[in-house]
């Protein structure tokens, strides 16, 4: 059953959009905060979005560029704003399609389904699941998973983030403040602490699988993550 995630801060037509997908088959869920888009997104994993553009605090194009690092599942604007420029900003921003209210619910499960076929039907092209590898290390993004040798641990979105940038500048030295801004960017502000915080959980990551000491503190510089080799037993 594919699950869809409705990000739309009206409360009734939110109601009547999770109402109306169910009733045709699919799960649906409806977020209530708009503060926890992509934590509620993280534990869905939906197989495609309805994204309201006019949301509290952050528009619907932030949380588009958001759920893009992560994931490239289908997402439909659903907004009020018709002009042809939010259509260019929402394709531009990430979406796969645009719609525009008051819509027909018919049109707008039409849509849904031709780009559910097109991800994962019969008209989906054959895509390879992408993976970051580093000496043995094997990250896969999409399913916030870091293996080794067979083992395999469960990551963050922000953990995920940090590994993987580590791990494509393998060997090189990579700054406090390149980290800060790959992981929240310029539109918060993030205590300087917080990043130490998720170096330590890395570091316990990376202990589970058997990897000791090879993510490098360079005082004054930033982090580097040493290339290793680990013997079979």
């Amino acid at each position: 059953m594919f699950s869809i995630l409705i990000v739309e801060d009206d409360l009734k037509l939110a109601q009547l959009l999770q109402s109306y997908v169910e009733k045709y088959g699919y799960r649906a869920e409806a977020v209530q905060e708009f503060d926890r888009v992509m934590e509620v997104f993280q534990d869905i994993r939906p197989d495609l979005v309805l994204l309201d553009v006019n949301l509290p605090r952050y528009d619907g194009y932030y949380w588009c560029r958001q759920i893009r690092t992560v994931s490239t599942c289908p997402i439909l604007f659903i907004s009020a704003r018709d002009g042809k420029m939010e259509l260019v900003m929402a394709l531009e921003n990430g979406a796969d399609d645009y719609i525009a209210k008051p819509f027909d619910y018919e049109v707008v499960l039409a849509k849904i389904k031709s780009q559910l076929r097109r991800a994962y039907g019969s008209y989906a092209l054959s895509k390879r699941e992408r993976t970051v590898e580093c000496t043995g290390l094997v990250l896969y993004p999409e399913r916030l998973e870091l293996t080794l040798s067979g083992k395999t641990v469960d990551l963050s979105h922000k953990e995920s983030l940090l590994i993987e940038t580590l791990m494509e500048n393998s060997s090189k030295v990579v700054s406090r403040d390149y980290l800060l801004d790959k992981l929240w960017n310029s539109q918060q502000v993030v205590d300087d602490n917080t990043l130490n915080v998720n170096i330590t959980r890395i570091r316990k990551k990376l202990s589970e699988l058997g990897v000791e000491e090879a993510l490098e503190t360079v005082r004054g510089a930033g982090y580097k993550l040493r290339p290793f080799w680990r013997e079979e037993p």
